[in-house]
């Protein structure tokens, strides 16, 4: 989930890279390839591998000037997802959603799986999530407002759900860049469609395949 979401994308509507933490960072899988749709897989045994996993997840995460990120969207099918909100960062494994509160707000979201898209989601705004750290202790989470909102688009995630399934309808739109003569840009927004957007990525990761002939 990139950052300021919960209003808009930032000022030109592009997933902006940060220098920080590049070295871990892996890259991030785009709507269209097939482990996004996929539920992700518990995790069984804590490892080196997990925590290192763990490290290429935030540093992934920073690097797209993200707030939240699953392991699917680097390419692990494991139910675990970061989140850095309000200076704390968050690591949870094996996430369970325990309970939510009936009221929901609508809220702007982005996605770093479906860079320059954006959407109304309708979430509970508050809800408690049970978890385990990277040292293997269970723990509660209670989580409101924006924090409640990026747990909730990761374990979205770890599902198989991206925004385009939870979008409020007629709110799906494109975020586009434009330059006009004298070089000035503005930000544009074009309406869209889930099946649009699913669409057009599907047919881009797709081209990029090997044995692809297109």
């Amino acid at each position: 989930m990139p950052k300021g979401s919960s209003k808009c994308f930032d000022r030109d509507g592009v997933i902006k890279p940060t220098s920080k933490a590049r070295s871990k960072a892996r890259p991030i899988k785009l709507l269209g390839d097939p482990i996004l749709r996929a539920p992700a897989k518990p995790v069984e045994k804590l490892t080196k591998s997990i925590g290192e996993l763990i490290d290429q997840m935030f540093a992934s995460m920073e690097a797209a000037n993200g707030v939240g990120l699953a392991a699917n969207q680097i390419g692990v099918p494991k139910r675990i997802c970061v989140a850095r909100h309000a200076g704390q960062t968050y690591v949870l494994i094996n996430p369970e959603v325990m309970w939510e509160s009936d009221e929901t707000e609508e809220g702007v979201e982005g996605c770093l799986s479906i860079p320059n898209v954006q959407a109304v989601v309708l979430r509970p705004i508050r809800l408690r999530v049970m978890a385990y750290d990277r040292d293997g202790n269970r723990f509660e989470i209670d989580a409101e407002g924006m924090l409640a909102r990026i747990l909730q688009h990761e374990l979205d995630h770890l599902d198989g759900k991206l925004i385009i399934d939870r979008a409020v309808e007629g709110s799906l739109h494109w975020v586009l860049t434009q330059v006009d003569d004298e070089g000035n840009e503005r930000v544009v927004t074009i309406p869209t469609t889930p099946e649009e957007v699913e669409r057009v990525f599907t047919e881009a990761v797709s081209s990029k395949m090997p044995g692809h002939d297109g």
